[in-house]
């Protein structure tokens, strides 16, 4: 889960990360209110969960509190990049000697942890990392040795920030490790880190994404998910426990496993070009258990999305033999009842596939059509999708 910025940066207060005062409002007069408490120059950031903000028009300073009223106005409602902005985080503008950049995420390629900083920081850092790769410090980190104090250090020194500040930047390090660390996190990072004219070093804007898959550790992340912003098919899959996330295509995906789910979004990518460039509605992995309880969330979930034109349900028995996956599908049809309404495409294969196949076809259910590759399965879901479009 990603999290606004004035959400990162209150998980940063509470492992101490120094960050400047302030407050979120959702209306223009909730930040006068803000900015009059404040009493000094505030900016007006918007709260969107993308980059661009400054050149979108949605980060403004503003003098007096009428000031950020109006300017606040102006920002609300703002489209940037797609993202509506429905807040706006008023803190106190401050006075910047030096701007720095900071990261810990996770490096999934070399299976460790990443530190990556720069001297160079309150820019597009990925252009940095294009333009002057030498200016990016990248310092792996063991996850058993984490990152104290002399490891902050050496990745202070690695990022050439100036040495009057290197302690005090390497203190900062070590807390936002800490938040890292504490709070399950695949990325932290700070852009910019900045250091003002006192030589006080400030986390002055954040991003934090947390890994969802440690949320049963954090109760308290559920508090962190916008309800306003969450696609309403993903929140319903999300109570059912169904690993989903939607697409922009016509084609409803059901699967068994992460992997398979993956290649059956490219196949039907690849045959939707022959029929109209049809695409993947969603993924949607049911796991192992293909119960008729779970394929009968999964397929509401999937009916529900009025771009759903077609359904290719591929599944690979395994410990969940076919037999029990076609016996789902039936019993999935027969709870959903009149709610079932658009064709399906099942291919099975695996663990005891001849009797999934024999199931499927005494049931006879008009809206099933069983085919016996996933190739051939997914050009046929494409097709029914562009005939139903």
């Amino acid at each position: 889960m990603d999290l606004y910025e004035y959400q990162a940066k209150d998980l940063f207060a509470a492992h101490d990360v120094p960050v400047l005062p302030g407050d979120v409002a959702d209306t223009p007069e909730k930040a006068r209110e803000i900015a009059a408490r404040l009493g000094q120059t505030v900016v007006i950031k918007a709260q969107v969960k993308t980059g661009g903000r400054g050149k979108a028009g949605g980060v403004k300073l503003a003098d007096t509190p009428d000031d950020a009223q109006a300017k606040a106005e102006n920002i609300l409602g703002l489209d940037i990049k797609g993202h509506i902005t429905r807040r706006v985080l008023v803190t106190p503008a401050s006075d910047i000697a030096e701007e720095y950049y900071f990261s810990f995420l996770l490096d999934r390629a070399n299976r460790t942890f990443l530190a990556m900083a720069s001297a160079e920081g309150g820019m597009d850092i990925e252009q940095l990392a294009v333009e002057r790769p030498d200016a990016l410090a990248k310092v792996p980190v063991d996850a058993i040795a984490g990152v104290d104090i002399a490891k902050a250090r050496e990745i202070a020194v690695a990022a050439r920030i100036p040495a009057e500040v290197a302690e005090k930047a390497a203190e900062v390090i070590v807390k936002l490790w800490d938040t890292f660390v504490g709070e399950d996190a695949t990325l932290v990072e700070v852009n910019p880190l900045v250091r003002d004219p006192q030589d006080n070093i400030i986390a002055l804007d954040g991003k934090v994404t947390l890994d969802g898959n440690a949320d049963f550790r954090h109760p308290a992340h559920a508090d962190l998910v916008d309800k306003d912003a969450e696609n309403p098919l993903e929140a319903a899959a999300k109570e059912k426990d169904l690993n989903y996330v939607k697409l922009d295509g016509e084609v409803g995906i059901i699967g068994n496993g992460a992997g398979l789910v993956m290649s059956t979004l490219d196949v039907v990518a690849y045959a939707g070009e022959k029929h109209g460039g049809v695409k993947p509605a969603n993924f949607l992995d049911i796991g192992g258990g293909a119960s008729a309880e779970v394929m009968a969330n999964g397929l509401h979930i999937i009916l529900g999305d009025a771009d759903v034109k077609s359904v290719f349900v591929n599944v690979f028995g395994g410990i969940t033999a076919c037999d029990a996956v076609a016996n789902g599908i039936v019993k999935a049809l027969e709870i959903l009842g009149d709610e079932a309404t658009k064709p399906l495409v099942v291919r099975l294969d695996g663990n005891n596939v001849d009797e999934g196949r024999r199931i499927l076809a005494e049931a006879n259910h008009p809206l099933v059509t069983v085919v016996d590759t996933m190739d051939n399965a997914a050009d046929k879901a494409a097709e029914l999708a562009a005939a139903g479009a």
